[in-house]
């Protein structure tokens, strides 16, 4: 068996979700489906069972990666992701984590290290289980206006509509996984928001008042000229069993 000295760095990135076929097309699983996408394109082993996850193992860049899907359930993210920590020996710095955001509009994306849990309780338990200064990928699913409406917004499927945004998201980040591992934030960010027909978002101080801030649902309706969607491969394979048997 392999010691830790053996596999020399390794960086995770895992994507939250909830395991089973009831939960596959969720907004919740946008992790899911993120580190997927990266695993279709990149070259990497099959998914296997380890760490309380299916994960599948490969290189990015030249760097050592492991791809992780934990299977504990949302709320209990941290447990899996904790045991792979121990197990390689990794600093919190070592890991990214994909998740889900509702205070993003649809198809955003935010990247940052640390920071609070905003209600997530995925990353609750990873903050528990593996300290708090890991990178986190927030993908923007839209708010539906209401509190009572988001947990049926939450684990509701997407709608054969947003494919038009979920295609591209996906496609920017499978297709810049590099800038991912390597830790070229603004780059990756650039990239997600010109797949995605935005202009580039990174978390920053508040800027002083004065702009009229539209609101998260009226931002999540806003036009988007997304690239071609792709009609082959790995990434179309996925995105059918997605989107191709849905009725909405």
């Amino acid at each position: 068996m392999q010691t830790h000295q053996e596999f020399g760095r390794m960086l995770i990135i895992a994507g939250l979700g909830n395991p089973g076929p009831k939960y596959a097309g969720n907004r919740h699983n946008i992790g899911f489906m993120a580190v997927d996408a990266i695993q279709g394109r990149q070259g990497f082993s099959s998914w296997s069972k380890k760490f309380k996850s299916e994960i599948s193992e490969g290189e990015i860049d030249g760097e050592r990666v492991l791809l992780m899907k934990p299977q504990t359930f949302m709320n209990l993210s941290g447990e899996a992701l904790g045991d792979a920590m121990r197990f390689y020996k990794l600093a919190p710095k070592d890991i990214v984590v994909i998740y889900d955001e509702l205070d993003l509009p649809a198809g955003k994306a935010r990247i940052k290290t640390g920071g609070g849990h905003g209600g997530h309780n995925g990353i609750k338990s990873i903050d528990a289980h593996c300290g708090r200064e890991y990178r986190r990928l927030r993908l923007g699913i839209g708010h539906p206006g209401a509190k009572d409406l988001v947990h049926a917004h939450v684990l509701g499927d997407f709608a054969k509509a947003d494919r038009a945004w979920v295609s591209p998201l996906l496609e920017a980040i499978a297709d810049n996984a590099g800038m991912l591992v390597k830790g070229e934030d603004s780059q990756l960010m650039n990239k997600i928001a010109l797949a995605t027909g935005g202009k580039p978002e990174m978390d920053k101080p508040p800027t002083p008042k004065k702009q009229t801030a539209q609101s998260h649902i009226h931002q999540a309706r806003a036009p988007v000229q997304p690239k071609k969607l792709p009609t082959t491969g790995p990434m179309a394979d996925m995105l059918k069993k997605l989107f191709g048997t849905k009725g909405e």
